[in-house]
């Protein structure tokens, strides 16, 4: 009988860090039963039900442990989310601490694998005799550009965003200064000060998991893998989505799922920004006025609109979204979209036979799930590092459009209707289907039993399981 092998996990604090860091244990140990994982959660006030929810799901091979709340009130006062992401970790360090110290004094764990928010608790796996690791839930081509930026930092004087030529990161798509980070984008800020500092800690693990495989980004792995570089070992494993049951409103879900069944195969456009994303009440009717004006079929999840893109990450929303809709447009276009509030079973809409394009805020989590099941996409980057996804997406994957923003950062809704004309009836459209089409295939055998990420995986479990 194999002995059980044991790693502790931490996620950065928020669902749509949590969900990814939970989806690679659960990989990890259905592919290596003998594998017991403990998750150690920040976070930041109540737990929300969504992550409670996913919690109850689990394996008994994964278990968990909540750490005191952060209180809202100790984080700095109107900063950046990244900022408070970052602090809601260094506040629970002691927390975390006190969890390895009683786990390790019973058990020998071999591993800490921590999100790249909670990089700071690997300072604790050498204590506890714990081999290091990274899981990073997002690309290959964001982690170069975390790699390359200390570079640019010393050899740079203005703004990123002020740079004629676009960047070029080694093995990546070229990209402009303006389409990097959002916490390269202001480099006398705090959240600058600590982007570098989080990524300087990067090159002291024994390795980092990317949620990505070979197919999807060749030219960016291949170059962080370079020897003469100085990074630490990069595993490709993903794509790895969500699985498993949903959270949210099982009754809207299935009241949604029932209408894009009567619906023709392709037709339907899906819009959705994610657990996070909000748009400004002023883009909204922007969105809702283009989506009508191009007379194609829509299924829309609605938030409640916010001058800040991030506002429904960190904090729930209680207002009915429906109410910030234009006057009328429900009534007008009840016959050709569907609009449900906050949340939809993503994955099953995706994979639905009449859904033909997503539009997306280039989330790499939900951009994952689209991939897999093939569907195009229309790219909306809001925050985090979603304009570079959008760049891989539409510039070296050609599998999405991108809206062109006026000089007051709106979409206008002739372009929101001229975009998705393009997607769902264009040639351009056509050609986007046949390559997502090809990305789906190369993501599926990348996960299968005998995948390049499968066999990454297994080749590093062989190596733990040599330490027990």
């Amino acid at each position: 009988m194999e002995k059980t092998v044991h790693i502790a996990v931490v996620p950065g604090p928020g669902f749509s860090h949590l969900v990814p860091i939970l989806e690679f244990s659960k990989r990890l140990v259905q592919l290596h039963p003998h594998f017991h994982v403990k998750c150690i959660i920040p976070s930041f006030g109540s737990p929300p039900t969504s992550s409670k929810t996913i919690l109850e799901t689990l394996e008994s091979n994964i278990t968990y442990t909540f750490l005191p709340p952060v209180k809202p009130e100790d984080l700095p006062q109107g900063a950046a989310i990244e900022t408070q992401l970052q602090f809601t970790v260094t506040l629970s360090l002691p927390s975390i601490h006190q969890v390895l110290k009683s786990l390790t004094s019973t058990t020998p764990f071999v591993a800490l694998v921590t999100d790249s928010f909670a990089f700071e608790a690997l300072d604790f796996a050498q204590e506890f005799n714990m081999l290091s690791y990274i899981y990073f839930p997002t690309t290959a081509t964001t982690l170069s550009w975390y790699f390359y930026v200390s570079k640019l930092d010393k050899e740079t004087s203005c703004e990123y965003k002020d740079l004629k030529e676009p960047i070029v990161i080694p093995g990546c798509v070229p990209i402009h200064g303006m389409d990097l980070n959002n916490q390269a984008q202001d480099r006398s800020s705090q959240v600058y000060k600590l982007f570098l500092q989080r990524v300087q800690r990067f090159l002291f693990v024994d390795g980092i998991f990317v949620n990505s495989s070979l197919e999807l980004e060749r030219g960016p792995i291949a170059a962080l893998k370079e020897e003469g570089r100085g990074y630490p070992p990069v595993y490709p494993v993903g794509p790895i989505i969500q699985t498993g049951k949903r959270y949210g409103n099982d009754a809207k879900g299935f009241e949604c799922l029932a209408w894009l069944d009567k619906q023709q195969p392709g037709s339907v456009l899906y819009v959705s920004f994610g657990s996070g994303g909000t748009l400004s009440q002023e883009q909204m009717d922007e969105l809702a006025y283009g989506l009508e004006l191009s007379d194609h079929k829509f299924l829309w999840v609605v938030r409640a609109p916010s001058t800040l893109a991030s506002d429904a990450y960190l904090h729930a929303q209680n207002d009915d979204p429906l109410q910030f809709l234009p006057s009328g447009f429900l009534e007008r276009t009840k016959d050709q979209g569907m609009v449900i509030p906050s949340w939809a079973p993503q994955i099953q809409v995706l994979s639905h036979s009449s859904v033909g394009g997503f539009l997306t805020h280039c989330g790499w989590n939900s951009t994952l799930e689209s991939l897999l099941q093939g569907v195009p996409l229309i790219t909306w980057p809001l925050f985090a590092e979603q304009r570079m996804n959008a760049v891989l997406l539409c510039e070296g994957l050609k599998v999405g459009l991108r809206p062109r923003v006026n000089e007051n950062g709106l979409v206008e809704r002739v372009e929101v209707a001229e975009v998705i004309k393009c997607l769902m009836e264009g040639e351009e459209g056509g050609k986007m289907r046949k390559r997502m089409k090809e990305l789906k295939e190369a993501g599926t055998d990348a996960i299968k039993q005998d995948g390049s990420s499968t066999k990454t995986l297994s080749q590093l479990v062989l190596k733990w399981k040599n330490l027990v």
